[in-house]
């Protein structure tokens, strides 16, 4: 019975500390070469989704791709932005710019190619979402897609 307890406790600790977190401040390049700093990426007002893709990841792009289906819909009914930040390294970094285009993705894409946002949030699988809310605390993380998670991240983004 005590463990259970301590198990409820570190889970409800581990829920509110991650409701506080804020992104942390990295400098990456967005796919056009211009730095973002990711302590900005917040929108007041507006809720963000950070979506980590790989363009080698079948579910990540199977992710991102579903997203962009309902993208209009969304930002009309929440005002969100998605941000998708590229884990891609060496010559593979090269071949963002070009998945972007081809699956038409309208989304800001940021370059992470050291790993140093993806390190700061302690990722370790993608396809990896992370929400913020309004005020810019991280609200929601997730790993993995199967076919229909989308509609998951819409329930977080419509709850108030």
């Amino acid at each position: 019975m005590m463990k259970k307890a301590l198990l409820l406790f570190a889970a409800l600790l581990a829920c509110t500390l991650m409701a506080q977190a804020q992104m942390p401040a990295v400098t990456l390049n967005d796919i056009d070469g211009n730095a973002v700093r990711t302590d900005t990426l917040a929108r007041p007002g507006h809720p963000v989704i950070v979506s980590f893709f790989a363009t080698w990841c079948k579910p990540c792009q199977r992710e991102l791709s579903a997203i962009a289906e309902v993208y209009d819909e969304w930002q009309e009914e929440t005002g969100v932005e998605v941000i998708a930040v590229s884990i891609d390294e060496g010559q593979s970094i090269n071949r963002v710019k070009p998945l972007v285009a081809a699956n038409g993705w309208p989304y800001r894409v940021l370059l992470d190619p050291n790993g140093e946002l993806k390190r700061a949030l302690g990722i370790q699988l993608i396809p990896y979402v992370v929400v913020l809310d309004e005020d810019g605390k991280m609200i929601y993380k997730h790993n993995g897609y199967t076919d229909g998670a989308e509609n998951e991240l819409l329930e977080v983004l419509t709850k108030k």
